[in-house]
């Protein structure tokens, strides 16, 4: 199963210069947040794959303008085609005002809420979040820290895939595209990011 992850930055190829060989054999769609919700619309409309979404930290625009033929699982287990896809968007809050930021405090109280369901489910595959966890791939700067309630995620259900955004490949060299905590595969969606499931 062939997935496109997309996070922060609108791709090009997949937007002002639309080529749709780059959705071709794409089946599942994967956005981490900040990006503009025509966007999602346009790439929804031409891909033959769902798209599921996340809110990052900017996505406030969201609520009047919705990405149209696209799923929200912002604080849900979704199940497509047997993957199991935990989402928990947002950032870690760094100014008082604004939607999608969370303390960190505020984050373990969204993934508790999700326990009963993971224990009936029997865990999840791929964790959909904005941010990084705490310590992997994220920045020094508050904006950019990581969540912890995402590693303890990770390290008690050992899902196949972490895909987050947030940080950006090109703030600089030191933030890996792909890496690995225990079993689960992490990669930084930004831009777009083509995995085989």
């Amino acid at each position: 199963m062939k997935i496109l992850a997309l996070s922060d930055q609108e791709s090009l190829g997949l937007w002002d210069y639309f080529d749709p060989r780059r959705l071709e054999g794409i089946d599942l769609i994967l956005s981490c947040g900040d990006l503009d919700p025509r966007y999602l619309s346009f790439i929804a409309t031409f891909a033959h794959a769902p798209v599921l979404y996340v809110h990052g930290n900017h996505d406030d625009k969201y609520a009047s303008v919705p990405p149209e033929g696209c799923i929200c699982v912002e604080d849900k287990l979704y199940t497509w085609n047997g993957i199991r896809i935990l989402g928990l968007g947002g950032s870690v809050r760094y100014k008082p005002k604004g939607e999608h930021q969370y303390t960190q405090r505020q984050m373990d109280w969204r993934v508790w809420k999700q326990k009963l369901t993971l224990l009936h489910r029997g865990g999840f595959d791929i964790l959909l979040t904005h941010a990084p966890a705490l310590g992997l791939n994220d920045g020094e700067d508050l904006a950019h820290m990581g969540f912890d309630a995402f590693n303890t995620l990770i390290d008690r259900y050992q899902p196949r895939y972490f895909i987050h955004g947030h940080v950006h490949m090109n703030y600089g060299l030191e933030f890996p595209r792909r890496c690995s905590r225990g079993e689960t595969q992490v990669i930084n969606a930004y831009e777009t990011y083509t995995f085989e499931y």
